[in-house]
């Protein structure tokens, strides 16, 4: 935490791939616990200015409060090189580990002082820029814009709202969530549909929604053949009917049968690359939902007039 708050510190931790170790470790730990007031008010900004201030925090009883919040710091200083160096930006754009692992603190909404570094961190994301450091010669730009989609499909405009309904004694925890919160607001309106499906679909973390209908699928079944048919967001699905979320594989097994449903020759590209065999692994699962979904599955990759049968 002590050098994190050097820039020197910061930019050999980040370049010695700091930023996808400290979010690794803060899934593995996974959330927090309860809620307690802080009793430091960081009013001032940067991580310098806030160092001398967490120092004197009293020490928690419980080890992994602790340990969540000094990962979380240290991830939040590391945003505070996000408009210098594009290495930095493309780090934390990487697999969208850093902002699912954010995300991921804020929903299971742990002790205030971490709420407040991962907000922050958040924060500093939604609205950091490519302009003064560009990246050089590559095809898509990392930016506030790429974060706050992250951030959505994260499911994270869901728990801003939860924020608001908790006490906090921190008035920069109140200013980060009415930034961010209009910050996901505007993204939002910007994006399409489409958009919004893709960007959850490609953090893997399918929420149930809008985007997971028959509704859905029939608009835009054609989208998902990609802009280089290489059926992209078909292939992520398959990966998820195998993720240990068993929410997160339902659904992937429901918007697989869909796509098969509505997408011309759908079934045969689905079993083409092996989403059969995966979701009939499924199908005895102990999870009676997850079982339903992998049966409704293979069997509208195997039917052709579905709705007869269902």
């Amino acid at each position: 935490m002590t050098l994190m708050g050097a820039t020197e510190g910061r930019q050999i931790f980040a370049a010695s791939g700091g930023i996808k170790y400290l979010s690794r470790q803060l899934r593995q730990r996974g959330g927090g616990g309860g809620g307690i007031k802080s009793s430091t008010n960081t009013s001032t900004s940067g991580p310098s200015a806030i160092i001398a201030a967490n120092n004197a925090m009293p020490k928690t009883a419980n080890s992994s409060v602790q340990q969540l919040y000094e990962l979380a710091f240290c991830l939040w200083c590391l945003t505070y090189e996000l408009n210098n160096f594009a290495d930095v930006r493309a780090d934390f754009a990487k697999d969208g580990l850093p902002v699912t692992a954010l995300v991921e603190l804020v929903s299971s909404a742990p002790r205030e002082k971490i709420v407040r570094v991962a907000l922050a961190a958040l924060r500093n994301l939604a609205i950091c820029s490519a302009d003064v450091h560009p990246e050089p010669d590559v095809p898509v730009r990392i930016d506030a814009k790429v974060f706050l989609g992250e951030m959505i499909a994260c499911g994270l405009m869901k728990a801003i709202g939860l924020l608001r309904e908790r006490q906090f004694t921190d008035p920069d925890v109140a200013d980060d969530v009415d930034a961010l919160e209009r910050l996901l607001n505007d993204n939002f309106k910007e994006m399409t549909r489409w958009e919004v499906y893709q960007t959850e679909v490609e953090s893997g973390n399918l929420q149930w929604g809008s985007t997971h209908t028959d509704a859905f699928f029939k608009e835009n079944a054609k989208m998902m053949e990609g802009k280089d048919g290489n059926f992209d967001v078909v292939k992520i699905l398959i990966s998820l009917v195998t993720s240990k979320d068993e929410d997160v594989a339902a659904i992937a097994c429901f918007d697989l049968g869909e796509f098969c449903r509505h997408y011309p020759n759908g079934r045969a590209i689905a079993k083409r690359l092996g989403a059969k065999e995966l979701a009939m692994a499924l199908i005895e699962h102990d999870n009676p939902e997850l079982q339903r979904h992998a049966l409704q599955c293979v069997s509208k990759m195997m039917v052709h007039n579905w709705e007869y049968v269902k």
